[in-house]
């Protein structure tokens, strides 16, 4: 925040006006463990030059890691025109397009998006954003408990194989509105959802199934199949995907015989940075017929008085700004920067694009994992297809191996045994199209160096 030369005689007028002491009180809600503990590191009296010659000394020394990590973010090449377009003052301090005359442009690029998206998961509508992946998924959840007419439970399964973090954000929002979520355990041979195993659940009342593809483990679950058990058991389908994957492999909408009814995810792999964990954005498509119950922001195209094209907001009264708290939604963040740079990454990149560049993620994961599995003291864990990420196990502890890898200059992966009590000493990697082969086969060698 900007700089103001308060004196400490002004502080004080000022804390005795409100009947504090000092400024800690002003603050005492704030845990002691989340406060800042000050710049210790800089050495006090240093004038403006001198600060600035030493914070640029230590950014030097700070080299980004190249990244064999993956878990729900993902490095890829985002052309530079995607964020030199994206941060003109036309987009980069757009607000909510409510007045369609004064934002042809935004709502424009909103409804290119949606078609987009939609076409990408093989759906009818797709709204124009949410915060991020996981509460998407948890916004899929809720729209699938009004949308099921059928059910009367309130419960969804859910498997362990969708990302830990995403199963958490969910639980904190749907379980005090008396929403029960059953999860599913995974085959520990394939680390997929087994239909078999679902016998138990047949024939009784759940809303809703969901299913994550390419899975948290980076393997590919058997969605037909499990489309149609829950179809014919009268439960809805919800698809949380990779939407770079959906370039290559099978959308939700075409699931089974009918197609999931919810597609749902992280939109990050379109063209957003890392950026050290944000800002990302969510989205959710759906079936014409749960168009209703769909949270977010829906752009339609229409004509004016004189025939000419136009864009507008559409079925506003599910929003938040027309019913309050009757919406379908409360926490529709429109993450209109985010969308915009997707929109624009997308129609850059087209059909061949995302999907050569899915290929190539792919193909780099097959080198990767042969390349890993060579050295002593590592395994494949799981034999199911897998998209761009996989889980090997290793002979020994795993942090220690990714603090030598780091120290070599690399993000070796992400470690499982937090999430997964019983996957002790496995690693989840990754290979995007960002990785040379030159780069698999020296990481390869650092690894081996790092196990001895």
């Amino acid at each position: 925040m900007p700089f103001i030369p308060h004196t400490e005689q002004e502080t004080a007028q000022m804390l005795d006006a409100i009947g504090v002491q000092n400024i800690e009180q002003l603050f005492d809600e704030i845990p002691q463990a989340l406060r800042a503990k000050g710049l210790g590191d800089i050495p006090a009296g240093l004038n403006e030059l001198e600060v600035t010659r030493l914070i640029n000394q230590r950014a030097r020394q700070d080299q980004p890691l190249i990244c064999f990590a993956g878990a729900g973010a993902y490095e890829h090449h985002i052309p530079a025109a995607v964020w030199e377009l994206a941060t003109r003052g036309e987009f980069y301090t757009a607000y909510t397009p409510y007045q369609a005359e004064a934002s042809q442009g935004t709502l424009q690029l909103l409804y290119e998006y949606q078609t987009m998206m939609s076409n990408l998961m093989a759906m009818d509508v797709s709204n124009a954003s949410l915060y991020d992946g996981a509460s998407a998924l948890a916004e899929a959840v809720l729209m699938a408990v009004r949308a099921n007419r059928k059910s009367k439970s309130k419960r969804i399964l859910m498997s362990t194989t969708v990302h830990p973090n995403y199963r958490r954000v969910v639980k904190n929002i749907v379980s005090n509105q008396g929403i029960e979520l059953v999860e599913l355990d995974y085959c520990t041979e394939c680390g997929q959802i087994v239909v078999d195993s679902l016998a138990q659940y047949e024939g009784k009342d759940y809303a809703a199934l969901v299913i994550p593809q390419p899975n948290f483990f980076g393997s590919l679950e058997q969605v037909d199949q499990l489309t149609d058990w829950a179809h014919r058991n009268e439960m809805l389908v919800i698809g949380v995907v990779n939407p770079m994957a959906m370039a290559v492999i099978v959308p939700p909408g075409e699931w089974g015989e009918q197609g999931a009814d919810i597609a749902c995810g992280e939109g990050q792999p379109l063209g957003i940075p890392l950026s050290w964990g944000g800002p990302f954005y969510g989205f959710i498509a759906c079936k014409q017929k749960q168009v209703r119950q769909l949270p977010g922001r829906i752009v339609g195209r229409t004509v004016d008085l004189d025939g000419m094209r136009g864009f507008v907001l559409t079925l506003q009264a599910r929003e938040q700004h027309i019913r309050r708290s009757k919406a379908t939604s409360n926490i529709c963040t429109n993450q209109g920067l985010m969308i915009t740079a997707s929109t624009i990454y997308m129609s850059l990149m087209g059909a061949e694009g995302l999907e050569r560049t899915a290929m190539l993620c792919h193909a780099n994961t097959a080198i990767l994992v042969e390349q890993l599995i060579a050295i002593d003291g590592v395994e494949k864990l799981f034999d199911a297809p897998c998209f761009h990420e996989a889980v090997i196990r290793l002979n020994q502890p795993v942090v220690p191996v990714l603090s030598k890898l780091a120290e070599a200059g690399y993000l070796g992966g992400f470690e499982l045994a937090d999430d997964y009590a019983e996957l002790n000493n496995t690693l989840l990697v990754c290979a995007t199209e960002m990785r040379h082969r030159d780069e698999i086969v020296a990481f390869s060698q650092a690894f081996a160096q790092a196990l001895r």
